[in-house]
This record gives C-alpha cells, structure tokens and sequence, in this order.
C-alpha cells in the first residue's frame, strides 16, 4: 500500500484532546450501494474531510489495509463501524466476497493506511471488479501524500509523472529509470530511508543533473524537504540519513537544445585530457542534456 507515511502516534495532532479531534458535525446519511474509496490522512488525524467522517460512520463495513492502524482513525473520531482486513495478502481471495455483497445491496467503504487508495496498494483490483461488474464506484478525495509532495518540492506542477517505487536493486532500478530520461515533467517516486542513497546515485547516472527534491514526514511534526541537485542530496542523506517513507521528486530535463553526439564527442576529446574520463563525463553530461551513463560510455570509447 502506500500514500506515503502511516498515521504516526507522533504527529500534530498528538496534543489534541478527543473532543477537540470530534469537534465536527457528522451527518446522518444513508448511503448508496456501492463501493466508497475514501481517503485517509497521511499523518495528521485532523486531515479527514467531512464526508469521509459521514461515509465511514454510515457504511456497512470499511475494507482496511491494516484494521489496527485504522482503528487510531476510528477511534479518534468515535466510529464504530466493523473492520475487515484488505491487503496485498489476500486481496485475490477477497475480491470475490467483497462483490457479492456489494451486489446484495450492501455500502463497502474501503481505505489504505493512509492517503488515497489504489496509490500503490491492491485496491485497484477490487475497484476494477466493481466496475467490470457494474457496481457503482464513489471517489472521497482527501490527503495525497504525491500532490503533498508535490506541492512541498518547488518542482514544476504543471505536468508531472507518479511512478510508485523503483525495484530495490541497482540494475533493475536503472533499467526502469531509462524509460524515464526524455519524459518532459517530474516525476514523483516513493522510496525508503535506506534505499534513497543508492536510488538517488543510480538516477544522477541514468538521468543526468536535474533538480531535486527530497520530502519526508509530510504533515507531521517534524515535516522536511531536501531541495539541490543529486550530488548535494547525496551528500545530504550520507551525512543525515533520512528516515521511514519518502516521496522523491526529480525536475523534468533542464531546458535547452541537446547536443548531437558529434558535439559531446567534440567536447569529450578537449576535456579528457585534463580532467579524465569521469570527471569530464560528469561536467559535460551537466551541459549537453544527455544522460550522465550514456555520456560516460562514450568517454570509455574514445579512450
């Protein structure tokens, strides 16, 4: 699953007493038949929008990716709706019962951990049976920890690219990330604390320089961002690894026009000399618009 963070008992809403957290007026509502995607906040309790308080209350049975991080929802707003869990697990043998009593008639509400369900968890394969199966689907929009992400780093907004997490090993991770290099928007990961280092150097190389932005602990106490380029950032999680979930944000190409190949050629074969192989590489992948791997290996040629 994952919209980002899970609801942390350490968040700003911590020192908020239960009535205060309740201080809402919730409707009586009857709902629909149907399958209600609700989402959840990604940290601080108060993040819940109105309706999703009402269609939680009101639902027959709210689908949870983990009931126990749910029940800290529940709880603090005084819903007693029954839980059943729904997760990666055992999606595939709930499906089928979960439309069945969707069909008899039943309001099934359905949440992640946290943020906006189907955002990399399984609640795409229950969405896409309801559907195929003609039952009515009803988006609660809410907390988003990629547009929080999003918002936080600076980056371009206007056209942006959400690719969940890269795979954990070097090769596959770069592999992936070349289908990345000409898409002209950022593009916005998930990655873990003890990943990002690593995944940050395999992208300095396949992607070239670029700007980026590193968020963590988005709408909790101790919320941060990381702005720079790859270099600076690796430096940054070398020497203050970050921890727990975060979302990683990488600026689309930087504008200008790119080199020809006889061009980089042109200006390998003055700076390789002085400079070497690697270091000549890096400072003209920073100029030319092409990715730094593919500059490298053709320094190694003319070498």
């Amino acid at each position: 699953m994952i919209d980002d963070n899970t609801i942390s008992d350490a968040n700003p809403s911590q020192h908020l007493t239960g009535e205060e957290l309740q201080s809402v007026s919730l409707a009586n509502v009857k709902l629909e038949n149907g399958l209600y995607v609700v989402a959840t906040p990604i940290g601080n309790l108060r993040d819940i929008t109105l309706r999703a308080l009402d269609v939680l209350r009101a639902a027959d049975i709210i689908l949870a990716e983990d009931t126990r991080q749910t029940r800290k929802l529940l709880d603090a707003y005084d819903i007693k709706t029954s839980l059943s869990p729904y997760h990666d697990h055992n999606a595939a043998k709930r499906v089928s019962g979960v439309i069945k009593d969707l069909q008899s008639g039943k309001a099934v509400a359905l949440v992640s951990d946290a943020g906006t369900p189907l955002v990399s968890d399984p609640g795409f394969k229950l969405v896409r049976a309801a559907v195929e199966a003609g039952i009515d689907v009803f988006p609660l929009p809410g907390a988003s920890a990629v547009l929080a992400g999003l918002v936080k780093s600076g980056l371009p907004s206007d056209r942006f690219l959400f690719a969940g997490f890269l795979p954990p090993k070097s090769g596959a991770r770069k592999t992936a990330l070349e289908d990345f290099t000409s898409v002209k928007a950022t593009l916005v990961f998930f990655e873990t604390g003890p990943r990002i280092a690593a995944c940050l150097k395999d992208m300095q190389s396949v992607l070239g320089e670029r700007e980026v932005a590193l968020t963590r602990e988005l709408t909790k106490r101790y919320e941060e961002a990381r702005h720079g380029s790859f270099e600076s950032l690796i430096d940054s999680v070398k020497a203050e690894p970050p921890r727990g979930e975060l979302v990683l944000l990488v600026g689309p190409p930087k504008v200008g026009e790119r080199w020809s190949e006889d061009e980089v050629i042109s200006a390998l074969k003055v700076q390789i000399s002085d400079l070497g192989v690697k270091r000549a590489s890096a400072e003209i992948a920073a100029q030319c618009g092409w990715p730094k791997r593919d500059v490298y290996q053709l320094a190694l040629k003319l070498k």
